[in-house]
């Protein structure tokens, strides 16, 4: 597994400038070297002939990282497939996500334990997808946002709560979600119903803390989330209904927002899949205030990661739902680079990674695409991927130009 590419040119959210006609040996599924062709090709040479893969003057990049996404698609389960037939649909979204360029994924309430069974797969081989961290299922109160799903568990009470994080500790689980308020899809809910008390909430994070695992919540409204900071939550979820003076909390702490602007501005997605009219008028009716929420978090300076609460690769205006969000990032307010980041730097910091993934760096991670076009200088240049390789193996490979 040694691998040159050639006839390309480097460019990351860290790197001062772009690196033009420059090679990136891969070995073992990590990054040997990243310079000059030339002394690339050296280097890689002297441990033997390694395959060279021009990728036509391209534009290399770091593979995308997706903070908010569910694997098993709850908005397209049917509720008559078998339990083999939904595993399937999940490695085969998982597959159709690395292919899309998104190389990392965090998920943020999956049902059945497949989100850890789908990680043994993918680390073992046996599976083509994404590289995955999980929060196993969500916790809601009784009757909480989500209840009715297979992919959260109800507890009540500060004990009821640290029992339900120790649970999902105990399965595997990488990071740990809350759901401290309503949202669109909960039928007998607000957006803005707080569903936590103080001290559960600070349960969830004492135990998650101890366990050197971060917490993460379904927000909407603003005093949830305030409510919520003062607990140690270590990021937020939609965040529809956020104010100033929160926002400069989170600024001021550091908390990361992961906005999912696309759900509110998405109403031929909610069709496709045959939502409900209540549920599309509760998204679509939100959409003004999520976006002043968005621009005022990116004036503020708080950290911005990328989420797109479907699936990373889902179709959206002749692109993924992943590039769709990105794009309304930069015409929010960030820039090209900053846009870069909420999907490299930005969730491999929260991930405590950043050491592994995010730049285009010897010694990190072999998780890679290509694009034509700069996408330091114009975020639209991400619609136009042709090349991904994840953990050092190639799995997509296109034509320059197809």
């Amino acid at each position: 597994m040694s691998t040159v590419l050639v006839n390309c040119t480097v460019v990351d959210a860290e790197r001062d400038a772009a690196l033009p006609e420059a090679g990136v040996w891969t070995r073992n599924g990590a990054i040997a070297a990243v310079g000059a062709v030339d002394d690339v090709l050296r280097a890689a040479a002297r441990e033997g002939q390694p395959e060279v893969f021009d990728l036509g003057g391209a534009y290399l990049l770091p593979g995308l990282i997706n903070m908010h996404t569910h694997l098993s698609d709850a908005a397209r389960e049917t509720g008559r497939e078998t339990a083999i037939e939904f595993a399937y649909r999940m490695a085969g979204h998982a597959r159709r996500t690395v292919e899309g360029g998104i190389t990392t994924v965090r998920l943020v309430a999956e049902p059945y334990g497949a989100d850890f069974a789908l990680r043994r797969a993918i680390r073992a081989g046996e599976l083509v997808g994404p590289r995955i961290f999980t929060a196993g299922r969500a916790l809601v109160c009784t009757g909480g946002h989500g209840f009715e799903g297979a992919a959260t568990v109800e507890a009540d009470g500060a004990d009821g709560f640290r029992q339900a994080t120790r649970t999902q500790l105990r399965e595997g689980a990488d990071l740990i979600k809350v759901m401290i308020s309503g949202g669109i899809a909960g039928e007998h809910e607000g957006i803005d119903t707080p569903q936590l008390r103080p001290e559960e909430l600070r349960a969830v994070t004492e135990v998650a803390h101890d366990w050197g695992r971060k917490v993460t919540a379904h927000a909407g409204p603003a005093g949830a989330i305030a409510e919520a900071l003062e607990c140690g939550l270590d990021c937020v979820e939609h965040g529809y209904q956020l104010t100033d003076d929160v926002i400069r909390t989170m600024a001021d702490r550091g908390t990361t927002l992961v906005p999912t602007i696309t759900v509110t501005r998405c109403e031929q997605f909610y069709r496709d899949v045959g939502a409900p009219e209540w549920m599309i008028e509760r998204a679509l009716g939100a959409g003004a205030d999520h976006w002043r929420a968005l621009e005022s978090a990116i004036r503020h300076g708080v950290p911005i990661a990328v989420g797109t609460d479907m699936l990373p690769a889902e179709p959206q205006d002749g692109t993924t739902a992943t590039v769709v969000e990105l794009e309304h990032y930069a015409a929010a307010g960030l820039s090209p680079r900053e846009v870069l980041a909420s999907a490299t730097t930005v969730p491999a910091a929260w991930l405590g990674q950043s050491s592994r993934l995010g730049t285009v760096t010897e010694g990190k991670r072999a998780d890679l695409v290509a694009v034509d076009g700069d996408p330091t200088r114009d975020v639209a240049a991400l619609r136009r991927l042709r090349f991904v390789m994840a953990d050092g193996k190639i799995v997509r490979a296109d034509r320059p130009g197809a």
